[in-house]
């Protein structure tokens, strides 16, 4: 058993299960033995890869619709450019070499990075240091006026509370302990007439989940839009709404039990994107769309063109296999989504039609 395994275990027995929502929070952020808190877990040497490491034509286009969207807003200034989870700062990184390019949007902006993590906020400075970020840990501390902010692979790793329909109430989720080792089990039938409301008609032994902490980060972002003016583009994997059991757990690339070994695996949970959207009103919401949609309207195709373009047959076959892996159904290109958060009047974003409001 991990260390945070032992002291889950301990407090546990001596307070009684913890819900669902405290586990990944202490798995993913304690301190001394969290997950994100003592590891870099991203690339093929990591435990996960995401969009950006596949490809620098997603960080690319993002930097394009970034730029696009701010002076869709009639180039507002100054300006501050967030991300949400930045991981190594790969995407920042790529994002920044398109912004480069918008001299105009540079002279404005100041970046900011929202991140708990000592060890990626170090990889972070390492790669971004010639842009002169400033850390914060949630967006009430950035600092005034319009906010363009990205969030891919942000929401995911939120804690969820999960609820078992149980006619006439609900059961929450717990984490227990059974035999010596952390459990699951369920809480005694409660009234819960806020999820009766969210999740009407439901049949016995459905499994929903809930995300108290993605939905106040989502109406932040919304109530600042919508005041100060600006932009998020949130890019995840999940649904625009649903129910079931998501909860998964990734060590080495590989799924794993979720209770298995805590502190040492990434914990994530299939986002719903309704529940963000009605949160973040009175912004207004584009999408969600799929992922590959999203890139292929902002024209990946042309640059993956443009990339492979004069190089060798390895590179084209590589670039190939990018743009395939992110935009194909039956790779990102459906599972992930695209949703936009803009001020009410604020031009149609690039990579949504309007039927996506």
């Amino acid at each position: 058993m991990t260390p945070l395994g032992a002291t889950l275990r301990d407090m546990i027995a001596a307070r009684g299960p913890i819900s669902v929502a405290e586990f990944m929070a202490l798995a993913l952020g304690d301190p001394a033995h969290g997950y994100y808190a003592t590891r870099d877990p991203f690339g093929a040497a990591g435990d996960f890869i995401t969009a950006p490491e596949i490809s620098q034509m997603f960080g690319e286009l993002v930097g394009g619709w970034i730029v696009q969207t701010w002076r869709d807003q009639g180039a507002p200034r100054p300006v501050v450019l967030a991300e949400f989870g930045a991981g190594r700062g790969t995407l920042m990184a790529d994002a920044l070499r398109v912004l480069r390019a918008a001299p105009d949007f540079v002279a404005a902006m100041q970046l900011w990075l929202i991140e708990t993590s000592p060890v990626l906020r170090a990889a972070q400075a390492q790669r971004l240091g010639d842009a002169r970020p400033c850390w914060a840990t949630r967006i009430e501390d950035l600092p005034e006026g319009p906010v363009f902010a990205i969030a891919n692979e942000f929401f995911d790793a939120l804690p969820i509370r999960q609820f078992r329909r149980a006619d006439p109430g609900w059961q929450q989720r717990r984490v227990g302990v059974a035999g010596g080792r952390l459990a699951f089990d369920f809480a005694p039938v409660e009234m819960v007439p806020a999820l009766d409301a969210r999740f009407p008609l439901l049949p016995d032994g459905v499994i929903v989940e809930v995300s108290v902490a993605a939905e106040a980060v989502a109406a932040a972002l919304g109530a600042r839009i919508a005041a100060r003016g600006g932009a998020a583009l949130i890019v995840d994997y999940g649904d625009r709404d649903g129910t079931g059991d998501t909860l998964q757990a990734v060590r080495g690339h590989q799924p794993v039990d979720a209770l298995d070994a805590p502190g040492t695996t990434d914990l994530t949970a299939h986002v719903r994107f309704c529940a963000l959207a009605e949160a973040a009103a009175p912004a207004r919401c584009f999408g969600p769309v799929p992922q590959g949609v999203f890139l292929q309207r902002l024209g990946i195709a042309a640059r993956a063109a443009r990339l492979a373009q004069g190089q060798g047959a390895a590179t084209a076959a590589a670039v190939a296999g990018q743009l395939r892996r992110l935009t194909d159904p039956v790779e990102m290109g459906s599972l992930f989504k695209a949703m936009a958060l803009l001020p009410a009047g604020a031009a149609q974003p690039a990579g949504f039609e309007i039927d996506d409001a």
